[in-house]
């Protein structure tokens, strides 16, 4: 089994733009009956929904951002009355209130079936145990994964996050043939199951990673130390949830199909909003085409990516790059843009350090400035102190430093303070979201 919808993955272009201008012809035509934001949003641009005829017409409609959903806090962007709302979840956003989301029935059918075939395309199959160490609860992550699992066939282990002791006993004890988490919380699973030499024990085959950006040198490390093949789910709740796009076990390092009939996207001029040709990075924007409690019309989600067709895929629907980063959470450190994936990307291949890192921002005088933060490889660790290999070691490391600080600046452009440690010194994920970034510049605090 290589689909769940055999019919939808693999529907010619031409027929499935039939469908998508159908759906965005009554999605349209339902938010200006329904939703007084986007009446008004309509009206006060001149726009009349019987002249979005179908997708070519996307342009003309303004942008919705995160701000309507704050504005618009908890209900008033519904299309569907509350009867029809079968269940309610939030995201934390950054400050304020949380950014509400509903589903009707059919949304969490959908939502379940995008799911589904995001697994399939991870290589799950039916009668496989899913160990889902996604968080429950307000978030979507932990009951989008479980109701897809569940209706692809999988038997559901809801263990949610953290716990790792618990984590790795089900693990053994289960035998789940597959985990579902964030890809730190994969590393902090993989460093524990190695500390506690149970790696034999258990039986992975498949992770199923997201919520975060992530680069290829810590899936290597994740694949490599719990001898599985990961992929990236993506996903955000004012979409549906997880299950927006996902990566094919069998296409590695091809990007991730959009399961564009339910969420068209765009690629946009972060600055102008203006739309960008195939394989052009900037903002993500989508259009939820099925979504019935709460449908959005060029959602602006701050995602810097690319979109592509690639036509030796074994589907028809576009494929998305990994997320270098967010627009809104990129940071100008003397003129020049940062995002920290690109210090992620600049670790690969460096077997001398794990892929584990953090950047920290000061702001001292009139400058603010980065410090790059790594630690020792547990390979290179261990060599340390051994006879005749200490001081090996140590100049292995000072090499590997200066090398990768060299690589840091002629890929970024920015001279960094890199700091390397001992493996377990960077903060490990507990399961949720690992934040790469410790800002201190509002905090005026100098680290230590």
């Amino acid at each position: 089994m290589e689909y769940f919808n055999s019919e939808l993955e693999t529907l010619s272009r031409s027929k499935l733009r039939k469908l998508q201008n159908e759906r965005l012809q009554w999605q349209v035509k339902r938010v200006y009956e329904r939703v007084a934001f986007y009446k008004n949003l309509f009206d006060e641009n001149g726009i009349d929904p019987k002249e979005i005829k179908g997708l070519d017409d996307l342009h003309k409609l303004p942008f919705t951002k995160k701000v309507a959903l704050r504005d618009n806090y908890p209900f008033a962007l519904f299309a569907s009355s509350m009867e029809d709302v079968v269940r309610l979840h939030c995201s934390s956003g950054t400050t304020g209130k949380p950014i509400v989301v509903g589903y009707t029935k059919n949304d969490i059918d959908v939502f379940s079936e995008v799911v589904a075939r995001s697994l399939v395309a991870a290589g799950c199959r039916r009668g496989m145990k899913l160990q889902n160490a996604y968080g429950y609860g307000l978030f979507t992550g932990g009951l989008g994964l479980h109701y897809g699992a569940e209706k692809l066939g999988m038997t559901v282990i809801p263990i949610s996050g953290g716990g790792t002791e618990k984590q790795l006993l089900l693990l053994q004890d289960f035998q789940s043939e597959a985990i579902c988490c964030t890809p730190s919380y994969a590393l902090t699973i993989a460093e524990a199951a190695q500390r506690e030499s149970i790696l034999d024990k258990i039986n992975l085959r498949y992770a199923i990673l997201g919520a975060e950006p992530w680069t290829e040198s810590i899936r290597a490390e994740v694949e490599n130390k719990l001898k599985v093949k990961a992929t990236n789910i993506y996903g955000l709740s004012e979409i549906i949830g997880p299950g927006v796009s996902q990566e094919d076990v069998d296409e590695p390092g091809t990007g991730s199909y959009i399961w564009e009939d339910h969420f068209f996207p765009e690629i946009v001029d972060k600055d102008s909003g203006e739309p960008l040709p195939e394989g052009k990075e900037g903002v993500l924007v989508f259009t939820t085409l099925t979504k019935e409690a709460m449908p959005l019309l060029r959602y602006w989600t701050n995602d810097i990516t690319s979109i592509y067709y690639d036509k030796s895929a074994k589907r028809t629907h576009v494929k998305m790059g990994s997320i270098i980063g967010r627009s809104d959470d990129m940071l100008i450190i003397r003129g020049v843009n940062l995002f920290h994936t690109q210090v992620g990307a600049a670790l690969e291949n460096f077997i001398e350090f794990s892929s584990n890192y953090q950047l920290v921002v000061t702001h001292e005088h009139t400058m603010d400035d980065v410090e790059v933060r790594v630690e020792i490889s547990d390979v290179l660790y261990s060599a340390l102190g051994k006879e005749n290999q200490d001081a090996l070691s140590h100049e292995k490391i000072m090499q590997a430093h200066q090398r990768l600080q060299r690589k840091l600046k002629d890929n970024i452009g920015l001279t960094m303070k890199l700091i390397v440690s001992v493996p377990g010194t960077i903060p490990r994920s507990e399961g949720g979201k690992l934040n790469r970034i410790l800002d201190l510049r509002k905090a005026g605090v100098v680290p230590v």
